[in-house]
């Protein structure tokens, strides 16, 4: 009866340093399959040709392949949110979108806490630019501003809808001026930028890539809301360099985790984003799609959206913007 007392406290306890040292031997294999990396956007939209462009050579330096899932609705709300709220065993990340993070917040109930987003890195930059269509007679910012403040009221600009970026960036324009332009949402950006080369509306500030494609039908870039030039628009000066240094509007998009997503798998998906976003190809392909490749710490990346939050939130309460 001893024996067999001794022989099955044995087991019991082999088993039970068996269960408490499995989470750890799973984080050291990590990842043992493949990855699922969640878009809040549709396919074949900017952010998901953003997910695309590192997603093989991610997987090529984990040594597992980046599976991507669009799950899209509510601004990116939906997204965010099943991300934010996956199993935190490493197998689930999420693209982190500004809007989720640092607009919609002073707007609306969310499904998650601000404070609830594990932020691993950031991935890319994309500047917003602002434009006007080929109708109109400007060929520099400072122009522009100056016809506005002729023409209170009477100009145009669009947006890919209420609340939307190119409807913040243009607000922003505006309130940094004092000129007074007339919002005309559409409903994406495509028919914003098809509405600008008709003349529907006279002004959109857009991200780059919505617009990069359409210098040759007329549509003029006057500057880059950013605090450094693109490198895909080498020619055309800053906001800061036309006099506007507080006219910056750059979408930030960033890797994000569920909350108890283990640090040393968040840590070692950080480190292969760098070597991914450090490979001259991976660099080039986001070069033209307008979007500046952009790793940080997840400190830089929370206090980057904590500071956006704050600025927007200010604009949204000074221009009394509402979700209606």
């Amino acid at each position: 009866m001893k024996k067999r007392s001794l022989l099955a406290f044995a087991l019991i306890t082999a088993t039970g340093l068996g269960s408490l040292s499995a989470p750890a031997h799973a984080q050291g294999n990590w990842p043992a399959r493949p990855v699922k990396l969640i878009v809040p956007y549709p396919a074949g939209g900017p952010v998901d040709q953003l997910a695309r462009t590192i997603a093989p050579r991610l997987g090529e330096v984990l040594g597992q392949s980046i599976v991507i899932e669009n799950k899209s609705g509510a601004s990116g709300v939906i997204g965010m949110d099943a991300a934010i709220k996956a199993e935190p065993d490493g197998y689930t990340f999420g693209f982190g979108v500004p809007g989720g993070i640092t607009v919609l917040p002073h707007l609306q109930k969310m499904p998650y806490a601000v404070d609830e987003i594990n932020y691993v890195s950031l991935v890319a930059r994309i500047p917003q630019v602002i434009t006007v269509g080929p109708q109109v007679p400007v060929s520099t910012l400072p122009e522009l501003v100056a016809m506005a403040k002729a023409q209170p009221g009477k100009i145009n600009y669009g947006s890919a809808g209420n609340v939307t970026t190119p409807h913040l960036g243009a607000e922003l324009l505006a309130q940094e001026t004092g000129i007074k332009m007339q919002h005309v949402p559409y409903k994406g950006a495509a028919p914003a930028v098809t509405g600008l080369l008709g003349g529907e509306i006279q002004v959109l500030a857009a991200d780059l890539p919505a617009v990069i494609g359409f210098s040759s039908r007329g549509v003029k870039i006057l500057a880059v809301a950013s605090p450094r030039r693109s490198e895909a628009l080498p020619d055309v000066p800053t906001t800061a360099e036309v006099g506007l240094p507080g006219v910056v509007n750059e979408s930030s998009y960033g890797l994000i985790a569920q909350k108890a997503t283990p640090p040393a798998i968040t840590q070692k998906m950080r480190e292969a984003l760098i070597t991914t976003l450090n490979t001259p190809a991976v660099k080039e392909q986001l070069a033209k799609q307008g979007a500046v490749a952009t790793s940080t710490t997840p400190d830089e990346y929370r206090k980057l959206m904590q500071s956006e939050s704050a600025k927007w939130g200010a604009l949204v309460k000074k221009a009394n913007i509402t979700l209606n």
